[in-house]
C-alpha cells in the first residue's frame, strides 16, 4: 500500500523534503541549508550541485528517519524557487557556471536596452511579465554572452537551460522538462499558447535547442532512477513554489488569494481560466495545469512579488547581528510598544511589484538617539506587511473585487505580531492554516491527484484546516496615517543608485 506522497521543496536558502499522508498531515520532514553566494554587489548565485546534493540528502534522510521505503511512496511532487537559472552540459550534466538566483540584478542593463528598443509591450502581451532582471530570460542571455564558448555550444545543442525544477528533474530521472507554471516565469513562454515563443527567443538571442519540454503541473512525467531511493518512484507533480503554495492553500476558486512569507513575499490571486492583463504593474502568470488531455484546463493568477521578506529578518541576524535566530525577531520587536518613528524599506536588491525599480536601495528612516535595535526589528516586520498592502491595493484596482480573506503561509506566517499587523494594515481577515508548509503540501497535492492518491480538488479542499484568524483592530485614521508615512519612505528609497 503506497500510503505517502514525498514533496521536495527546494527553496532559496534551503532544501526540504516532507512526507504527507492521505489526510494531508506531515509524517516526517528534513531540511538542509546551502550556501548563498554574493560575488559582487547586486549579484546572487547558488551552486547548482549543492542544491541537488542537499535536496537528495533530505529526501533520503526523511525516508530513513521515518523508516519509509520507495514502495511506501505513491509519487513525488516538486516545488522550487522560481526564475533561478541553470545551464548545464547535456553530456556530462555539469553546470557551466553558478546558478543565477532570482534575486540577482546583474541583467538590469539588458532589460533597460530592451525597453529602450520598444520591446517591452511584446514581452508584456505574450508573457504577462515585465522586463525585469527577476525573470530567467535575461539571465540565460547573460550566461550565453559571458561564459566562454557557451553560445557556440548552445547553438550545437550541447547545453540545457532549466529553472530549478528542470535541474532537479534532470538529476532525478535524466529528462529535460519543466512545467507550465515555471515556464511562465522565464520571459520566453507565451501564456496564451502555452508554448515557447520564437519571437521572444530571437529578441534575447536564445537557441530553441536549449529549452526543456513543457509538461502539465499535475501528471506522471517520469520515474526516478532506482539507485536514488532503492526503486523507482513516479514524479507526478511540478510547480513553482508560489503556485504550489496557492494550490496547497486550496485557492481553487477565482477571487481566492494567498500570501507566502518566505525569503520573498508573494501574493497570488486566482483569476480563473482566462488571461487578465494587469493595469497596475502586477504579473499575470500560469497557476497550474492538470493532466495532458485536450480538455485539460489551465488556471491563471495575478501575482505581486516582494523581494525581501524573510530575507530582511535574515539580514537582521547575519548583517546586523541583533538576533541570534530568525525566530527571535518577534520577541525583540514586542519588547517595544511601537516602531519609535522608524520606517524600514528593505530594497536591498531593488523593489518588486508594484514599483519595479531595480535601482531602489534599502533605507531606514526616522532614526533618533532614542532608536534601539528593537525599533529596527519592529520596523523590519512592519515593512513586510506594508509591501503586502501595496500588492493588495494593486490587485483590487485590477479586479475591482474587495478581498474578504487572505490566506497566509511560509515561515514568517508563524509570527503572530506580523500577522496581526498585516490584518490591521490591510483591514482584512488574515487566516493561517494548521499546516503552514503549504508549498510542499501543494506539490504533494499536484502529484497525488495525478496518481489518484486524492480523487479531486473538492477532496483537497475538505482537508484544509484553520489554525487562527487574525481580525483587523486598527482604526481607519491610524491605518491611513501609517500608509502615508510608508509611501513617503518608499519615495526616498527609489532610484537611489542611478
Amino acid at each position: 500500500m503506497r500510503s505517502l506522497i514525498l514533496a521536495l521543496d527546494q527553496g532559496t536558502t534551503s532544501s526540504r523534503a516532507i512526507l504527507f499522508d492521505h489526510a494531508g498531515r506531515i509524517r516526517g520532514s528534513a531540511q538542509q541549508e546551502f550556501p548563498q553566494l554574493f560575488p559582487q554587489p547586486g549579484w546572487v548565485e547558488h551552486d547548482a550541485e549543492a542544491i541537488w546534493q542537499s535536496q537528495l540528502a533530505v529526501a533520503q534522510q526523511v525516508m530513513r528517519e521515518q523508516q519509509v521505503t520507495a514502495a511506501d511512496i505513491a509519487a513525488i511532487g516538486i516545488a522550487n524557487q522560481r526564475e533561478t537559472t541553470v545551464i548545464w552540459e547535456r553530456k556530462t550534466g555539469r553546470p557551466i557556471a553558478p546558478a543565477i538566483v532570482w534575486q540577482d540584478r546583474r541583467t538590469a542593463s539588458i532589460c533597460e536596452q530592451l525597453r529602450n528598443d520598444d520591446h517591452e509591450s511584446v514581452f508584456r502581451a505574450k508573457t504577462g511579465l515585465l522586463l525585469d532582471p527577476y525573470f530567467s530570460g535575461t539571465k540565460v542571455k547573460w550566461l550565453l554572452d559571458n561564459i566562454p564558448d557557451a553560445r557556440a555550444k548552445a547553438v550545437r545543442g550541447e547545453l540545457a537551460f532549466g529553472t530549478i525544477d528542470s535541474w532537479l528533474t534532470f538529476k532525478l530521472c535524466g529528462r529535460h522538462l519543466t512545467d507550465v507554471s515555471n515556464a511562465s516565469r522565464t520571459l520566453l513562454f507565451d501564456i496564451h499558447t502555452l508554448d515557447w515563443d520564437d519571437e521572444l527567443l530571437a529578441l534575447l538571442d536564445i537557441p530553441h535547442s536549449l529549452l526543456p519540454k513543457i509538461v502539465s503541473s499535475s501528471g506522471i512525467i517520469a520515474d526516478t532512477f532506482p539507485t536514488l531511493f532503492g526503486e523507482s518512484i513516479p514524479i507526478a507533480g511540478i510547480a513553482g513554489d508560489q503556485q504550489a503554495a496557492t494550490f496547497g492553500q486550496t485557492c481553487y476558486t477565482p477571487g481566492m488569494a494567498k500570501n507566502t512569507y518566505g525569503t520573498g513575499c508573494f501574493m497570488l490571486l486566482n483569476i480563473g481560466t482566462e488571461v487578465v492583463a494587469s493595469q497596475n504593474n502586477l504579473l499575470t502568470t500560469v497557476g497550474w495545469r492538470h493532466g495532458n488531455t485536450a480538455d485539460s484546463q489551465t488556471s491563471y493568477m495575478l501575482e505581486g512579488g516582494v523581494f525581501m521578506a524573510g530575507a530582511t529578518v535574515q539580514w537582521l541576524r547575519d548583517g546586523l547581528n541583533i538576533i541570534t535566530h530568525s525566530s527571535d525577531v518577534e520577541a525583540l520587536a514586542c519588547s517595544v510598544p511601537d516602531n519609535g518613528g522608524v520606517v524600514f524599506v528593505p530594497a536591498f536588491s531593488g523593489l518588486g511589484a508594484p514599483y519595479w525599480d531595480p535601482h531602489a536601495r534599502g533605507t531606514i528612516i526616522g532614526l533618533t538617539r532614542g532608536t534601539n535595535k528593537a525599533h529596527i526589528a519592529r520596523a523590519a516586520l512592519e515593512s513586510i506587511a506594508y509591501q503586502t498592502a501595496d500588492l493588495m491595493k494593486a490587485m483590487q484596482k485590477d479586479t475591482h473585487i474587495p478581498l474578504q480573506e487572505l490566506r497566509v503561509d511560509g515561515g514568517a506566517a508563524r509570527n503572530d505580531l506580523l500577522m496581526q499587523f498585516q490584518a490591521d494594515i490591510l483591514n482584512t481577515v488574515v487566516t493561517r492554516p494548521s499546516i503552514t508548509e503549504t508549498t510542499a503540501l501543494g506539490a504533494a497535492y499536484l502529484a497525488g491527484l495525478a496518481v489518484s492518491f486524492w480523487s479531486s480538488v473538492d477532496e483537497l479542499s475538505s482537508l484544509w484546516q484553520i489554525d487562527r484568524h487574525f481580525e483587523p483592530a486598527m482604526s481607519s485614521d491610524e491605518r491611513q496615517h501609517r500608509l502615508s508615512v510608508w509611501r513617503r519612505a518608499i519615495q526616498r528609497a527609489q532610484a537611489w543608485d542611478q
